[in-house]
This record gives structure tokens, sequence and C-alpha cells, in this order.
């Protein structure tokens, strides 16, 4: 076994003994404390120092994504007028392996003072900062993984798991779906898929030249070219907005291929386009738009038309527009 090997065993093991001597009833306290907080609109604020203080971060950033307003307070700044951030409707959540840290105990009174709910994460039961806790998680290790037994190692360990543990139930307690994580994620792929719309993506009506059914070739030419995206759509001369057909460079040239060159003169728009082409509205999640240029089994389909309720045309959607946002 390799002495990484080896690590990363004494560390998994430190939190499954972790895990086995968390008390359940402070668990549920706990948790009782996050639903306060989102039940309230209120802020989780957690604080740490050194080592503490970084694990501290990063489940504020896990609450804050999954919905639950969250943020790290430097426990030094909170004395010198950052506590100002803390209300007495908030729940305040406390890194330290000692249980001893200077800094969250000068914090600790005042936040009592507030009346702030208080949770610790913390190695010893019989700490200070245990005992002016309203509830307390047990995170200790009986060394840490470093080889002096020194450096935060197996016990940040621990804390960072049992910060994750909280964020995961509390997910699932709040029935957290996967739309709602999307909302806090939205460059993710994830975001993206279950929030841009095929309105947010198209190019606008605004900026495309509809065609008329009667437009000879050579200006159906000049229109593909003009607008710069290699295709154009057809619109019902009798119903202005309306939609009747889709134009593009591949339907040019399978009508051209379908038509003797002798008859090439007399072609208009309405002999070279898709008619009554495959739309989506406005509304429309960009991965189901996807979804049906790839069901389609005439042809492939690399523009979609979007409409409105109306079937009036709002734009046009391109399979290069969802290869640029990483979704095809």
């Amino acid at each position: 076994m390799s002495a990484l090997t080896r690590c990363l065993q004494e560390e998994a093991s430190a939190i499954a003994s972790a895990a086995e001597r968390l008390n359940s009833d402070e668990v549920e306290s706990a948790l009782a404390l996050l639903d306060h907080c989102a039940d309230r609109k209120a802020k989780l604020v957690i604080t740490g120092v050194g080592k503490s203080g970084i694990v501290a971060r990063k489940i504020a950033a896990t609450f804050s994504s999954i919905g639950l307003m969250a943020l790290f307070l430097n426990p030094l700044d909170a004395l010198h007028g950052d506590l100002g951030v803390v209300a007495p409707e908030d729940v305040c959540l406390m890194l330290s392996n000692s249980g001893e840290t200077a800094e969250l105990l000068e914090v600790l009174p005042h936040l009592k003072r507030r009346g702030t709910g208080r949770i610790a994460i913390v190695g010893r039961a019989e700490s200070s900062l245990a005992r002016g806790s309203n509830v307390v998680l047990i995170a200790g290790v009986d060394r840490e993984v470093c080889p002096l037994n020194l450096a935060p190692t197996a016990s940040t360990a621990v804390a960072m798991a049992i910060g994750d543990a909280l964020a995961a139930v509390w997910m699932q307690r709040r029935g957290i779906s996967p739309a709602d994580f999307a909302l806090n994620h939205p460059a993710g792929s994830l975001g993206k898929q279950l929030t841009l719309t095929a309105a947010d993506l198209m190019v606008p009506a605004s900026k495309l030249h509809p065609m008329q059914p009667s437009t000879s070739l050579p200006e159906v030419i000049g229109g593909l070219t003009r607008d710069g995206i290699g295709s154009g759509w057809v619109e019902n001369p009798a119903q202005p907005g309306a939609l009747v057909g889709i134009l593009t460079d591949g339907d040019l040239r399978r009508a051209l291929q379908e038509h003797g060159t002798e008859s090439w003169p007399d072609l208009t728009a309405k002999d070279l386009m898709t008619a009554d082409p495959i739309t989506v509205e406005g509304d429309v999640l960009v991965v189901n738009a996807l979804e049906r240029m790839e069901r389609n089994r005439r042809k492939p389909i690399s523009v979609l038309p979007v409409v409105n309720n109306k079937k009036r045309m709002l734009g046009l959607l391109r399979l290069h527009d969802l290869v640029q946002a990483g979704l095809a």
C-alpha cells in the first residue's frame, strides 16, 4: 500500500468514525435551525479561523449554491464592525477543532446577546465553544493524517464532510429540485439546460428580413447572404409576421438539385422553402428545442423557427448558437 493510499484510508476512517459518534438529536436540531433560516429568509453565517476558516468558506459556498443564503464571516473582522451583518433571526455555524479558538470565543457572547442561533462543529464536546452553542456536532479525530500529528488534515476533512452532509440532507428535506439548483448555477451546463429558453438564444426576427413566397431565386440568395446566418423565413403575405416556411442553405441546394437548370430562373421562395416547418415557442427550454432538432426524421434540422402562441415569428434558433452555449 502506498503512503498516499494509506493517508486517504485514514481520512476516510476518520469520517466514518465521526459519523458513528454524531448525536442524532443534535443533528436534527441543527437541521431545524437551518429550516428556521430558510423559513424566515434569514442567513446562515459561517465562521472559523485558519484552516477551519477555509472549510467554513467552502460550506458557505455550498449552502449558497443550494438556495440557503449563507456567508463566511471572518471572526476578527466581526469584532471590528462586520458583526453588523448578523441579525437575531440568523444562525451562526462555528468551526473549531479545539473549541477554544480565541477569536470565536470573543464573538460568542455577542451572538448570544443578539439571540442568534449557534451551531458548533468542534473536536471536543467539553470545549468552551461547545458549551456556548445551542447545537454541538462533534468532529473529533484520534489523530491527524499529518505524520507529525500537527497539520489540520483529518480534522478538516471531517468538518468538511459534516458540512457537506448537512447541506445534502437539508436539500432532501426541502425538496430542492434540479431546476432550483440550476437557478444558482446559470453558467454551468445543468444551469443552462434548465434555465435558458429558445427566446434567450434565438436570433430575433427584428434582425431578419422576411421573404415572400414570390421572392425570386436571386433575391433568396441575396437574403440568405445579407442576414449572415445562412437561413431565413418566409411569411404569409396575407398575415404579416405569420410563418409559412423556412429557408436554409441546405434547402436551397436540395431544391436546385431537384429542379433542372432550365427552371431555375422561375424558382421562387415557395418552391425552395420547407413549408409548415417544425417550430418551438419562445419559452421552451433550449435543451428541449435541441431534442426536437435531433428527433426529426425527415432531414437534419440546423435552424428552428421560434414562434409565439399565435404562431407569429419571434426568431430563429440555430444549432450553431446551441453549440456555442455548450448545449450541443
